[in-house]
C-alpha cells in the first residue's frame, strides 16, 4: 500500500509565495498608460458668402462642460441669418473667446477645447496653434482653484447682504433666460435706450421680445424718471449724441446699397386695379381657415413669373467682375426675392421655381419663409441666389416707391399699399375701384425703357383681366 507524501506547512507558504511572485510579474508585463488629453483652440470657420464676422447671439456651454461631437455651442447672426455652431470633436469646453453680443472674426478661435478622442487630419484644420496656450491653459486653471478655495472658505455674510445677492441672482437669472427670446437687433436697440431686457414682457412668439416692447417700456421708465420737467441746463445732459456701431443686418445692407446705388436705374410706375383680384381672394378664403387666407403678395409672384416668359431679360443677372468683358446669365428658373420686415431690420429671403409653383403653394412656403425670419433662423441659403426682388412696402404703408436694384439682379419691382377709390365705370356711372401702384426699377445699362414698361403692363393686364391667367397657367 502506497502512502501520499506529507508536505510540511513551510514548505506550502513557501510554494504559495512563489506562485503570487510569478502572477504579479506576468500582470505588470501587460499595461496602458493613460490618454494624454490635448487643449487646443477651435477656429470660426466660415459660415457662408465669404463672411468675415458674425455675432454671438447666445452660448449654450460654459467653461467646464463635457460636449460630444455635433453638440451645439452657441448660435451666431452673420449678415441677416442666424446659424448653430456645433462642437466638431468630443471633449471638455475650457474657454470662451466672446461674450454674448459680441463681433466672433471668422478664422479666429472661438473656444478652448479639451480634445477626448482621436481626430482626422480634416478636423485638426479647424484648430488653432497651441504653443502659447500651454501657458495661458495653467493660468486659467489655477485662477479657477484659488477662485474655488475662497468659494469654500466660510464668510460671514449679514441678513440684508443675503437679500440683495438673492435678489440680483434672480434677476440675473431671468435676464439670462429672456435673452434667448430676442434676436440681436432687439437687445442692441435695449442698450440704445438703456432699459433692461429682464424687464420687458415679450409679446412676440414663445414670449420673445419685440422692438414694440422695447419701445414700450422705454416710454415707461422715462415717464417715470422724469416726473418733472428738466432745467435747460440738466437737459444738454440727458439729449447727447450716442455712438453705436452698425448691426450685422446694417452692415449687410450698407455694403449692398453702396454697390448697387452705382447701376443707373430707370424707373417705371403705374396704377393697377386689383378690384377682380380681391374679388376672387374673397371667393376663396371664405372658406379658409384665418392664418390659411390668401394675400395679395402669391398672385402677384406668379403674375410676374408669367410675364417673365415672355420678357426673360427681367430675370436676368449680369457679372461685371471683368469691366471690359461684363457676362450676361438668362436664369431658367425664377428664384423671386421677397421683402420681409422682421426684428432683425430688413430681410430679403428667396421663394424658388415660382414658375413651377401653383399660387396656393406660393403661399404656404411665404407664410413659412415669414415666420422662419421672424424668429431669426433663417440660414445663409435662404438669402441668397435670387434673380429678381419684389419688395411689398404695401404691407407698411406707402404708394409711389422706387425700389433700389441688387446686384447682380437686373431689375426690382416694389407694391404700394391699395386704398379704394371712386372711378368711373363702363358706362360713365361712379363705381368703386380698388387700385394700387407698382413701382418697377430696371438696370438701364441693358433693359431698355420700352422693354420694362411692356413687361409692367402685362402684369397689369392680368390683374385687371383675372380670366386670362387660365390660358398661361402651368
Amino acid at each position: 500500500m502506497r502512502f501520499a507524501r506529507c508536505v510540511a506547512p513551510e514548505d506550502f507558504r513557501a510554494a504559495l509565495l512563489r506562485c503570487r511572485n510569478l502572477h504579479s510579474a506576468h500582470r505588470r508585463s501587460f499595461h496602458c498608460s493613460a490618454r494624454r488629453h490635448i487643449v487646443k483652440p477651435f477656429l470660426l470657420a466660415d459660415i457662408g458668402e465669404g463672411t468675415r464676422e458674425c455675432q454671438i447671439i447666445q452660448w449654450f456651454v460654459q467653461p467646464g462642460a463635457r460636449v460630444e461631437q455635433f453638440d451645439k455651442l452657441c448660435e451666431v447672426q452673420s449678415d441677416k441669418a442666424a446659424t448653430d455652431i456645433t462642437s466638431p470633436f468630443d471633449g471638455i469646453i475650457k474657454k470662451l473667446y466672446y461674450e454674448a453680443d459680441d463681433m466672433a472674426i471668422v478664422g479666429k478661435p472661438l473656444v478652448d477645447i479639451d480634445i477626448q478622442n482621436e481626430i482626422t487630419d480634416q478636423d485638426a484644420e479647424k484648430l488653432g496653434d497651441t504653443s502659447q496656450l500651454k501657458e495661458q491653459n495653467e493660468k486659467h486653471d489655477q485662477m479657477a482653484s484659488t477662485a474655488q478655495t475662497e468659494e469654500q472658505q466660510p464668510q460671514k455674510v449679514s441678513p440684508e447682504q443675503q437679500s440683495t445677492h438673492t435678489r440680483d441672482s434672480t434677476r440675473s437669472k431671468a435676464e439670462s433666460e429672456r435673452r434667448t427670446l430676442a434676436t440681436p437687433a432687439v437687445r442692441h436697440l435695449t442698450k440704445q435706450l438703456n432699459v433692461s431686457i429682464a424687464d420687458i414682457d415679450g409679446t412676440g412668439k414663445d414670449g420673445r421680445v419685440t422692438k414694440e416692447d422695447v419701445h414700450r417700456q422705454a416710454s415707461q421708465t422715462n415717464q417715470q424718471r422724469q416726473p418733472e420737467a428738466p432745467r435747460q441746463e440738466e437737459s444738454k445732459t440727458i439729449s447727447g449724441d450716442k455712438i453705436v456701431t452698425l448691426t450685422p443686418v446694417q452692415k449687410a445692407m450698407f455694403k449692398t446699397m453702396t454697390k448697387s446705388l452705382n447701376i443707373p436705374h430707370f424707373l417705371y410706375s403705374l396704377t393697377v386695379d386689383v378690384t377682380p383680384l380681391t374679388r376672387l381672394r374673397q371667393r376663396l378664403n371664405k372658406h379658409r381657415e384665418h392664418d390659411q387666407r390668401l394675400t395679395p403678395l402669391p398672385f402677384i409672384l406668379k403674375a410676374v413669373s408669367l410675364a417673365f416668359t415672355h420678357h426673360p431679360i427681367l430675370n436676368a443677372s449680369m457679372d461685371t467682375s471683368d469691366t471690359d468683358k461684363s457676362v450676361l446669365t438668362y436664369h431658367s428658373a425664377h428664384n423671386f426675392g421677397i421683402g420681409i420686415d422682421s426684428p432683425s431690420g430688413l430681410l430679403v429671403p428667396v421663394i424658388r421655381n415660382v414658375e413651377t409653383q401653383s399660387v396656393g403653394e406660393l403661399a404656404r412656403a411665404i407664410k413659412a419663409l415669414s415666420q422662419t425670419a421672424h424668429q431669426g433662423k433663417l440660414q445663409p441659403s435662404d438669402l441668397h441666389g435670387a434673380s429678381f426682388t419684389v419688395s411689398n412696402i404695401g404691407s407698411i404703408g406707402g404708394g409711389v416707391v422706387a425700389p433700389v436694384i441688387t446686384r447682380p439682379q437686373l431689375a426690382i419691382v416694389g407694391i404700394g399699399r391699395s386704398k379704394v377709390v371712386p372711378a368711373f365705370g363702363e358706362s360713365g356711372d361712379i363705381v368703386k375701384r380698388e387700385e394700387l401702384v407698382m413701382s418697377w426699377s430696371a438696370d438701364h445699362r441693358v433693359i431698355d425703357g420700352a422693354e420694362c414698361a411692356r413687361a409692367a403692363e402685362r402684369v397689369k393686364d392680368y390683374f385687371e383681366n383675372i380670366e386670362s391667367w387660365v390660358l398661361e397657367m402651368r
